[in-house]
């Protein structure tokens, strides 16, 4: 990988947070946390069309602190920035590839025209290094939706290559039922961060070696493993041509096994936290754009279920987990009828660990902010003791180990 690739988009990503108890309730760390939801990514006017830019590069992502990776971005950030548009409205995306790898994006959930969907040599060629693509369509239907690169899926979509679509309704449904100000956008994901070092290494290797081929005009669909056909494939075979996939080219199967589990590109204690207030509603985005089932589970409430993969429900419906498998989107709705600070997890809590280890992973809290600081005392005898530093005996701590 390009040193120079490196620090270009490094210095882009969103930096590790660690919330201390002390601060927790503060303006300041209630702005910070804010940082760690998608950005909404700004647009031009051309015509007719809202006009959005996303390019692609290599960055260094932060999962916790102390715990970085190279990995793959769009405009720099794990999630890539967040397109937010009203339904109907007529949407380009300029994508620029800057790797030395093929992409291509696909809209997952949204009504796009077939040669729109992203799907490399099904829908289009895979856009090549330093080359960019135009998608055009018509945001629809309403939603919570998401994009992601659909070459390489295995690879580049727990290389951070993924990002969220929200599609508007003036006249929205949800929010005339369950009236609320405040949401929030969660996108998880898995990560095996030894076979992303390991096939991001070798893909660029195989891509330095293809393109040189192609300089010197010596295409050849063996070295390429691509045809035209499948008949083409056969015969080629019958010639004596070995496909990439038997166990004389490729002994064992080499499938990731995720051993970091982020929300938003992040880890506990780097997760984002939700935060409300006492007879608030607040929405909340669901996202899988990763391989593992997450059995979403809330302390302390119920919350509705509204939508599903951005179809509001007829009915809605109270539960308090949830399970999200991959590619699945779910909006809820949770009501701020029981003051605290409640644990947001997964209950398979193989998801909740860093690198094997518990408490982490996608660990997040909902947050009370109007919960008063005797509430916070670690226990109802404690004495709130007042430094220099403001410090105070509050929980929630920060855990690293149990």
């Amino acid at each position: 990988m390009e040193r120079k690739e490196f620090l270009r988009y490094s210095a882009m990503g969103i930096a590790g947070l660690t919330m201390f108890p002390a601060n927790l309730f503060s303006k300041e760390s209630i702005q910070s946390n804010g940082r760690l939801f998608p950005e909404s990514l700004a647009y031009t006017i051309a015509g007719e069309w809202k006009e959005f830019e996303i390019s692609v590069g290599i960055a260094i992502q932060e999962l916790a602190p102390a715990m970085e990776i190279h990995t793959l971005a769009f405009n720099g950030k794990v999630p890539g920035p967040e397109i937010r548009v009203k339904s109907g409205d007529k949407v380009r995306v300029i994508f620029k590839n800057e790797t030395e790898l093929n992409h291509t994006i696909h809209w997952h959930g949204i009504y796009v025209p077939w040669r729109m969907d992203g799907v490399p040599y099904v829908t289009q060629m895979p856009v090549m290094p330093g080359k960019e693509f135009i998608y055009e369509f018509i945001a629809e239907p309403y939603g919570t939706h998401f994009y992601h690169c659909h070459w390489g899926t295995l690879l580049h979509m727990q290389s951070g290559m993924f990002g969220s679509v929200v599609i508007e309704d003036d006249d929205d449904p949800i929010k005339k039922q369950f009236p609320y100000d405040r949401e929030y956008t969660l996108i998880y994901s898995a990560h095996d961060v030894n076979f992303i070092r390991e096939e991001l290494n070798g893909m660029i290797e195989r891509m330095k070696e293809r393109s040189y081929l192609m300089k010197k005009g010596r295409f050849d669909p063996e070295r390429f493993n691509l045809f035209n056909t499948k008949e083409e494939l056969l015969a080629a075979i019958e010639k004596g041509y070995q496909p990439p996939y038997l166990v004389n080219r490729r002994s064992s199967a080499e499938l990731p096994v995720p051993n970091w589990f982020t929300v938003n590109g992040k880890s506990y204690p780097s997760t984002p936290n939700l935060y409300i207030k006492s007879g608030e509603n607040i929405r909340v985005r669901l996202i899988n754009a990763g391989t593992e089932n997450h059995h979403l589970h809330l302390h302390g409430h119920d919350f509705w279920m509204v939508c599903d993969d951005g179809v509001p429900l007829p009915q809605p419906w109270k539960r308090n987990t949830v399970s999200l498998s991959p590619g699945k989107t779910y909006d809820i709705i949770i009501e701020g009828n029981n003051r605290g600070i409640w644990t947001f997890h997964d209950h398979d809590t193989r998801r909740v660990t860093n690198n094997g280890l518990y408490p982490g992973g996608n660990l997040l809290a909902l947050i009370y902010e109007d919960l008063p600081v005797e509430e916070r005392m670690v226990s109802s005898t404690g004495r709130m003791k007042m430094g220099n530093g403001q410090s105070m005996n509050l929980l929630p701590k920060v855990a690293l180990d149990e």
